[in-house]
């Protein structure tokens, strides 16, 4: 990490913690849910991957609220490429291991974890390290490079994009939850829970065809919605995503950002993806797609935040 990243992750992670936000709006400053009150999104800044985790899904209620027992559960992480952790291209597996071992203290029956990969699958499970988190905190960890694993439904609500080849586990689970990382993305130019979708559907070229940023947002109005999208901050590939080129890619904030409203908690992470990196909403337009199809809202004035610093 050269000096001039260095110096933004120090501004990002010190002790003041103040994000100013292009529109004004600072994410990591008081919290507008009162304590011990119901809140609609969670943002936590400074700790590891799993602590940040438990305190975020205690504000929301506990993972009982989204996992009942007997569910069969998908835990659904971005692990589309043959990177190691530290290199930001997939979720932490610190996380992914966590979300797992909540699941099942809810009483969950079964956990999956898989990604439609965009490395050999074999290599991006292993070195992602999220294999064997996964596998260690009791999942099962399912392939999804094959199109048989995959059924076509219908996307009525969809304007570009009517129907895709979703995968089975997802089909067929009683909950899923949604765990991607914030990074750049050279198409999309941000990728986060919308985005980590596209993990979930056989033929991505459909959607690089024909308006990727549209696309990604039809593919949300997929009537099997995440019960809980969360979004892994803990480093930030801010430059040559999705796959990254070196270290020199990634910063550290340690953020994490939880909600069951993708498009709020989208919205949230690309404004603080903007204090890494100037990235305004309007060239992350799923995010405006989403919302005009009623998925979500980007108004996070709307809506009940709890912001914590640990």
């Amino acid at each position: 990490m050269d000096r001039r990243d260095f110096l933004k992750v120090a501004a990002i992670t010190g002790a003041a913690l103040t994000l100013r936000l292009h529109d004004g709006m600072d994410v990591m400053a008081q919290s507008t849910a009162k304590s011990g009150s119901a809140c609609d999104l969670v943002a936590v800044m400074g700790g590891e991957p799993e602590i940040m985790f438990r305190r975020a899904i205690t504000e929301l209620g506990g993972m009982k609220r989204f996992i009942r027992p007997g569910y069969k559960v998908v835990v659904k992480p971005n692990i589309g490429w043959d990177k190691t952790p530290e290199l930001a291209g997939n979720t932490n597996p610190k996380l992914v291991q966590e979300i797992i071992k909540q699941c099942f203290e809810a009483g969950a029956k079964e956990v999956v974890v898989f990604d439609h990969t965009c490395d050999d699958w074999r290599k991006c499970y292993e070195n992602s390290g999220i294999e064997s988190a996964a596998k260690a905190a009791g999942a099962k960890v399912m392939p999804a490079h094959e199109e048989s694993y995959y059924k076509e439904v219908a996307l009525p609500r969809g304007k570009k994009l009517k129907t895709a080849k979703v995968h089975k586990a997802i089909l067929d689970c009683d909950a899923w939850i949604n765990v991607p990382i914030l990074k750049n993305h050279g198409g999309a130019n941000l990728t986060m829970s919308m985005k980590n979708h596209m993990g979930i559907v056989w033929d991505r070229g459909v959607f690089h065809k024909n308006d990727l940023q549209q696309c990604i947002a039809d593919i949300c109005t997929l009537r099997k919605k995440a019960v809980l999208n969360v979004v892994d901050a803990y480093r930030v590939m801010k430059t040559n995503g999705p796959r990254g080129k070196s270290a020199a890619d990634v910063v550290m904030p340690k953020g994490l950002f939880i909600s069951p409203d993708i498009v709020a908690v989208d919205t949230a992470a690309a404004k603080f993806f903007n204090q890494i990196r100037t990235m305004p909403l309007e060239s992350v337009s799923h995010l405006k797609n989403a919302q005009e199809l009623k998925i979500g809202t980007m108004d996070l004035d709307s809506i009940r935040i709890k912001r914590i610093k640990i």
